[in-house]
């Protein structure tokens, strides 16, 4: 009976990009199938110390909280959510009561009660958050009153009940546990994927330009204070318009993926490579001279025209203009990459292909 769950925390999950609120949904959902595995599993150890201490009406209880939690695992695997949802609470609630009319207040059932307040606070709007906490709060509070007016109504023996409240409390510690550690992980798991979307470009996996020139300002500052060089490198793929009008925009998505991939390959761990918009690709090389910074674009030039790209049965030769210009000792990042721009159009001008460097 230990499962406390609700709808997962749609208000509280980032909205913004739907990729991270899918991410929590989806761990949500995982953990309330796991959990409802491990109650019943809670199910079958108390059935068991019921029985062990002569109380077979409430080792019967066990067994249907058993039968619930299967048919909820079952509901949630067919993704009927709102109703596995449903039949959780009625499980909880009811257990929670039976357990403590019957063994007495100090058994410990109601503990599990509790266990519903961090579930209601992460779900909803926060007029559902009030009125699920309010019925809650008069729940427990009536249970409370009942339970003491009514008496023990099945007693157990004293060294029972003792086992009977260690365990239960046992079990909440761990599930309190269990439960903080994953809304953790997934806010931390959602963070990071906020992150990544934030500076990754998503269809080459290289750095975006906004994440590039937040990391160029260190890494130069640092090499000039070495006094050592830097060289920018921007490349375009050539007559990519074509590419997509005569192949569609998958092949285009196909042929900037796999330049991608082979500029990551050919450059070095401290090398900042970025998308830096459309079909264009920038490569910022701390500490490398323009000669270095020179050999490594033409590497890439001919890693490119050396490997088409298939697109079903056609095979995609695109190839690369690309301009090259070290940073003078002052030189602002941008003005260095205005001169890597305008002699790569001068690569274009020269018949495409081929590697231009600036002065």
């Amino acid at each position: 009976m230990t499962a406390t769950t609700t709808a997962p925390p749609s208000s509280t999950l980032p909205r913004h990009p739907r990729a991270a609120g899918r991410l929590a949904r989806g761990a949500f959902w995982v953990m309330t199938r796991q959990v409802t595995v491990v109650s019943a599993g809670v199910d079958v150890a108390l059935l068991l110390l019921f029985l062990a201490f002569g109380s077979p009406l409430l080792a019967w209880i066990n067994l249907a909280s058993i039968a619930l939690y299967g048919a909820a695992y079952w509901m949630l695997g067919r993704r009927w959510n709102t109703p596995a949802l449903l039949l959780i609470w009625i499980e909880v609630l009811g257990h929670a009561a039976l357990g403590s009319m019957l063994v007495g207040w100090d058994s410990g059932f109601h503990y599990y009660l509790l266990m519903f307040i961090p579930a209601i606070v992460v779900s909803g709007s926060r007029r559902a958050i009030l009125s699920l906490l309010g019925v809650l709060f008069l729940f427990y509070t009536g249970l409370h009153a009942a339970s003491r007016a009514a008496g023990v109504l099945e007693p157990l023996s004293p060294a029972g009940l003792m086992a009977v409240h260690t365990f239960n409390v046992a079990v909440v510690f761990a599930m309190a546990s269990y439960t903080a550690r994953f809304y953790y992980l997934t806010v931390r798991r959602a963070e990071r994927k906020l992150v990544e979307l934030a500076t990754t470009d998503s269809l080459t996996r290289l750095c975006n330009r906004r994440h590039l020139l937040a990391l160029a300002g260190p890494a130069l500052a640092q090499a000039r204070r070495q006094g050592r060089p830097s060289t920018v490198v921007i490349a375009d793929i050539d007559h990519f318009k074509q590419i997509n009008d005569r192949h569609g925009h998958e092949a285009g998505d196909l042929v900037l993926a796999h330049i991608g991939g082979l500029l990551a390959g050919l450059c070095r761990p401290q090398d900042m490579v970025a998308r830096w918009g459309g079909e264009e690709f920038l490569v910022l090389l701390p500490e490398t001279d323009l000669a270095a910074g020179t050999a490594l674009a033409e590497r890439i030039r001919l890693a490119v025209a050396a490997s088409p790209t298939l697109h079903g049965n056609e095979r995609l030769a695109p190839t690369l203009s690309l301009g090259v210009a070290a940073l003078g000792p002052q030189e602002p990042l941008n003005a260095a990459i205005a001169r890597a721009d305008r002699v790569l159009y001068q690569s274009k001008a020269q018949g495409r292909d081929r590697t231009s460097v600036a002065g």
